[in-house]
This record gives structure tokens, C-alpha cells and sequence, in this order.
């Protein structure tokens, strides 16, 4: 979880002024350290086992031939039921399953552990001595928290789709409201909704910075983060908080079931955007104010 000294050090340019291609450099080993990490990488494990979870259960499920559509009424997203007409279906099934929680809580661990980490392994004043400065260093690590965002729901997305296309059949999309649509067109929506997952996030990765840059123990900064994430999902599911929950980050998240219409509703994924850049913004901004005022001292 913590890198040695002298290789925080190698990564600091020689040079006293700053160094355009330095932040690239900065940027590039700051994507190695995070993805080759073991958390990291037990993060995406997990993230991938999802899909495969839910497309065995409905394979069994519907081994009998009673079929999913009989279930479908049961509170789910409306396309649950209709994945064992059409393999692609368990992408978007698995993306409403793993964003309420497994993805963000994923994205909170890697980004409360941004700064805290690097303060509680002693690394953080080598990253500092560099003269790119705080800000340049905060934006790295933010850069760093959003790829995994990505790359967290990509590989949702990728598991499902093959997983999907093991245990059932593909072809031509019927859309949730009932039209159909080519299946390259479907594999198109698949990649934008996995897009709309991603910048989802993003308020949750903000926050999670924000959170990082106010203590130095990166388990608590992780816990602190998770315990929003579940505060926030819990405010929103309490009908007499009806008048904040729109401004709760989570509110809209399920909102890319939109994209599976035709044609496509678009209010509610634009309120989701500008909601999470209004979060990503004003905790961003947070973590910008702290980070470059406060005492370095590991």
C-alpha cells in the first residue's frame, strides 16, 4: 500500500523550474501505483464477479423455462426482465446493480486514500518538493480517481457483455418503450450508458478527495467516504425528504435507464450531469482550498 522513499524521490524532476512533460510523468506513474496495487485490483475483481453473480442466478432461474419476464414486476429496472431475451440486457442489469454501491464505494476507497495514503506512508512532502506545486498534484490525483472510475465501469460493463453473450442470446434491442433497435446500435448505447455511469461518479470522487485532504490515515478517510456515500443513498430513499433529495448526488444515478428508450428521455440524465459537476465543483474547490493551505508534515 505504501511505496519506499527513494521512489517517490526518483519522481521529483532535478530541474528547479517546472516541467510541462513533469505533470504527464506525474500522471502516468500515478496510474501504475493505483492500478498495480493489490486493493485496487481486488476492487475490479469484485466489480467483475457482479456480472457473472447476476447472469448465472437468472440462468438458473430461468433453466426451468418460467423465464424472467414473470419477475420483472418485482421493483427492478425495467430491462431485468428482459435478459434472457437479449444477452445485452446484463450490461445494463449489472450497471443498476453495482452503482447504488459497489461502484461508488470503490471510487470512495481510491479517492480517500488519494492524499491521506500518500501523508501516512511519508511520501507526500517528496511529492511536494517538486515545483509543479499542490494544485497541479491535487488535479493528478483526481485525474488518477476518475480513470478508475472509468476503467471501474468499463469493466462491469465488459464482464456483463460477455458473460451476456455465454449464457444467452444477442441480436436486435427491444428498447424499453417497446421499439426495436440494431444491435450495433445497442452496443453503442451500452458504451454511452457505461460513459454516463462513469461521469456519475464523479461528484463521489470529489468528495472523496475533499475527505482525503483533511486527515492524514487513509483507512479513515475511506470509512468517512463510504459512510457519506451510505447517509446520502438512506436520505434518499426517506419519502418525507422529498424536497432535498434532488440535490443528494445519488438522486438521479439510475437515470441512464433513459438511454434504453426511443426515443431517449433526457431531462433527468441532464440534471444527473449537472449535479454531479456542481459536486465535483464546490468539493473539488474544498479540496483544493485545504490541500493548499495545510501543513505537510509526512
Amino acid at each position: 500500500m505504501s511505496r519506499a522513499e527513494p521512489a517517490e524521490a526518483s519522481r521529483v524532476p532535478l530541474s528547479g523550474r517546472p516541467n510541462p512533460l513533469w505533470t504527464f510523468g506525474l500522471l502516468r506513474d500515478e496510474l501504475l501505483v493505483t492500478f498495480r496495487r493489490w486493493r485496487t485490483l481486488a476492487l475490479l475483481a469484485v466489480l467483475a464477479a457482479v456480472p457473472v453473480l447476476v447472469g448465472i442466478a437468472v440462468r438458473i432461474e430461468t433453466s426451468g423455462g418460467s423465464g424472467a419476464g414473470g419477475r420483472g414486476g418485482d421493483g427492478g429496472p425495467a430491462f431485468i426482465a428482459q435478459i434472457t431475451n437479449n444477452g445485452l440486457f446484463l450490461v445494463f442489469t449489472a450497471l443498476a446493480a453495482t452503482l447504488p454501491f459497489f461502484l461508488p464505494m470503490a471510487i470512495g476507497v481510491v479517492a480517500g486514500d488519494a492524499v491521506a495514503g500518500e501523508a501516512n506512508s511519508g511520501t507526500l512532502r517528496y511529492l511536494l518538493v517538486a515545483p509543479a506545486g499542490r494544485t497541479r498534484l491535487l488535479l493528478t490525483k483526481y485525474a488518477t480517481v476518475m480513470a478508475f472510475c472509468l476503467v471501474a465501469t468499463l469493466v462491469v460493463a465488459v464482464s456483463a457483455l460477455a458473460m451476456g453473450a455465454l449464457l444467452f442470446p444477442l441480436g436486435d434491442l427491444t428498447t424499453i418503450s417497446g421499439t426495436r433497435i440494431g444491435f450495433s446500435e445497442g452496443l453503442v448505447r451500452a458504451l454511452l450508458i457505461a460513459l454516463v455511469v462513469a461521469a456519475s461518479l464523479i461528484g463521489v470522487a470529489a468528495l472523496g478527495l475533499f475527505v482525503s485532504t483533511l486527515t492524514h490515515s487513509g483507512v479513515a478517510a475511506m470509512a468517512t467516504t463510504v459512510g457519506l456515500l451510505i447517509t446520502a443513498q438512506i436520505l434518499d430513499q426517506i419519502p418525507q425528504l422529498h424536497a432535498i433529495q434532488p440535490y443528494l448526488f445519488p438522486h438521479y444515478w439510475l437515470s441512464f435507464a433513459d438511454l434504453v428508450r426511443d426515443p431517449v428521455y433526457w431531462d433527468d440524465l441532464i440534471r444527473n450531469l449537472g449535479l454531479q459537476a456542481l459536486y465535483a465543483l464546490v468539493f473539488g474547490s474544498a479540496a483544493w482550498a485545504r490541500f493548499t493551505t495545510k501543513d505537510i508534515t509526512a
